[in-house]
């Protein structure tokens, strides 16, 4: 039986944030990012493909209705139509649902825009398990996609702070980015720790002599949560948050695996185990004779997720606090 205290989940938490309870956010960091940036080079332009609303484009829509395209609900139009904007000079900014973005739009992407280097930024809401609404909409494969697009830059942000940092950082670099993006009210989590982001730079966040997670977007933000829950326990945890994916700092990387080579190391990511950060991180390992410490990995799994309430999905998959908090103590046994 239900306990009197407990909140019934609702159909309405396929998409709720992925705030916790009490937590701190702002509201569409990434649309006002971009128009402070905006606001400094003409040369930027906003598209989207009918999704302003859900992309917080429409903050930048609103301030700058002139340069701001909507494409309507196509995809591959949207993405060769930024191309050729970029050819221009033009430095436009793109927002879709990562699945679509990625999945429908891919040859776009691969043959118009990353093969001739071109300066469009690809902003992609919905990332892996930040919505309920099964496959049609879970973007579980999505890094692997554009990480192996040759000339692609790959980045999954943790929070609002870091979105914040990574727009203007994107908009000077000359070339095409994938940028996963969180939308609505984000967390902001990385403040605490004085976090600035660097492009291509993996970040010690939080020292442990026990764990080492090595994280990135939103699992940044849960295994910080599960460090100060475990550290309770006498288990000392640490996090080395990765945003950029590609290309990955593997100095940085190494050096802070090496540094401590007795640890659990733990790759966490909210994406399939195929093709992301865990993969990258496999090779890395293997590759310079660490494929011998004590890896585990904390990832979506190679499957059609289920749709359903996201905290309850969440739980399924073993992203939430509690199923990583419980993983870590059975790997340590």
């Amino acid at each position: 039986m239900m306990s009197a205290t407990k909140k019934k989940l609702t159909t309405s938490a396929m998409i709720a944030s992925i705030a916790s309870e009490g937590q701190e956010t702002i509201s569409a960091p990434f649309g006002h990012a971009l128009v402070e940036v905006a606001k400094k080079n003409a040369n930027i332009v906003g598209l989207t493909a009918d999704l302003a609303k859900y992309t917080d484009l429409h903050i930048f829509r609103d301030e700058f209705p002139q340069r701001f395209y909507q494409m309507g609900m196509a995809e591959q139009l949207l993405l060769a139509s930024a191309g050729g904007m970029a050819k221009t000079g033009l430095v436009p900014f793109v927002t879709s649902y990562a699945v679509f973005a990625t999945r429908r739009a891919f040859d776009f992407i691969h043959q118009v825009i990353a093969e001739e280097h071109l300066n469009v930024k690809i902003c992609a809401a919905l990332p892996g398990l930040t919505t309920g609404y099964g496959p049609s909409h879970q973007a579980c494969e999505d890094l692997a996609l554009m990480r192996a697009i040759p000339n692609m830059m790959v980045i999954d942000p943790c929070d609002a702070v870091e979105i914040e940092q990574i727009v203007p950082v994107i908009a000077e670099y000359q070339g095409p980015v994938y940028m996963r993006l969180l939308r609505g009210r984000v967390p902001k989590v990385l403040d605490k720790y004085n976090y600035q982001f660097k492009l291509g730079k993996a970040q010690l966040i939080k020292t442990g002599k026990d764990v080492l997670f090595v994280s990135t977007g939103l699992m940044t933000m849960r295994v910080l949560e599960a460090a100060e829950a475990l550290e309770k326990e006498q288990i000392d945890v640490g996090v080395l948050h990765v945003p950029t994916i590609k290309p990955l700092d593997t100095e940085t990387i190494l050096k802070e695996i090496g540094s401590q080579p007795n640890r659990l190391i733990v790759s966490a990511e909210n994406h399939t185990i195929i093709g992301g950060l865990s993969e990258a991180l496999s090779l890395t390992l293997m590759n310079n004779g660490l494929g011998q410490i004590n890896y585990k990995q904390i990832t979506l799994p190679d499957a059609f997720l289920d749709a359903g309430a996201l905290p309850t999905l969440h739980e399924r998959y073993g992203i939430s606090l509690d199923r990583i908090c419980t993983q870590i103590k059975q790997w340590l046994k």
